[in-house]
């Protein structure tokens, strides 16, 4: 992988604005990916958070699911957040009944666990192998209730009802969260995700 990937993100539904500037801020190459030819150009691939059946639907529509199929099963490196991380997800509850995922996660994930939008809410976490916590932004988000053996845990919530529940994971280069990272001005998730792009 070259030193300046293009890195795209996933542009018919969902935070593509803010994604697409978090990551031009850390000096990658970005691009809105609409079609399989921007897909195409990409090395790797942001699924943003939005609502994970109006994006399935819209991928089905623009001929672009299984192409997004193909690639993180060939190895793309992924990063999925809140609605991204259900279209990563091997399984789910609480889908719809004709949902249907990319795949690339072996967990299984319970859409909007946390509630509903109401329930929304902010707090701090320990991110596996940062110094300091993160400050997460939850949003009708999911969270992932089993892991299989080859599924690292990079974030849980620390207390609280939902204590204990993970809400950040990483398997090979495809990794996910729960929450907004894109929101606020911390980069060191996309960072994070850059860093594994390149050394892929």
């Amino acid at each position: 992988m070259t030193s300046t990937p293009t890195i795209g993100v996933f542009a018919l539904q969902g935070d593509v604005r803010e994604h697409l500037l978090a990551l031009e801020a850390l000096g990658v190459e970005t691009l809105g990916v609409r079609r399989p030819e921007e897909l195409a150009r990409c090395d790797a691939l942001v699924l943003p958070g939005g609502e994970s059946t109006t994006m399935y639907k819209l991928a089905r529509t623009f001929e672009l699911f299984e192409p997004l199929v193909e690639r993180v099963k060939s190895g793309m490196p992924t990063f999925g957040t809140c609605a991204g991380m259900i279209m990563l997800a091997d399984r789910i509850l609480d889908g719809t009944s004709d949902q249907q995922t990319l795949g690339g996660l072996d967990i299984t994930v319970r859409r909007n666990a946390f509630g509903r939008q109401v329930d929304s809410f902010e707090g701090d976490l320990d991110f596996d192998g940062f110094a300091d916590p993160v400050h997460a932004v939850f949003i009708r988000a999911p969270w992932v209730e089993t892991i299989g053996p080859d599924v690292e845990v990079l974030a849980t919530v620390p207390s609280g009802e939902a204590a204990g529940r993970i809400v950040a994971v990483q398997q090979g280069a495809v990794m996910a969260t729960s929450f907004h990272p894109e929101v606020g001005d911390d980069d060191r998730i996309h960072r994070y995700f850059v860093d594994l792009v390149v050394n892929s």
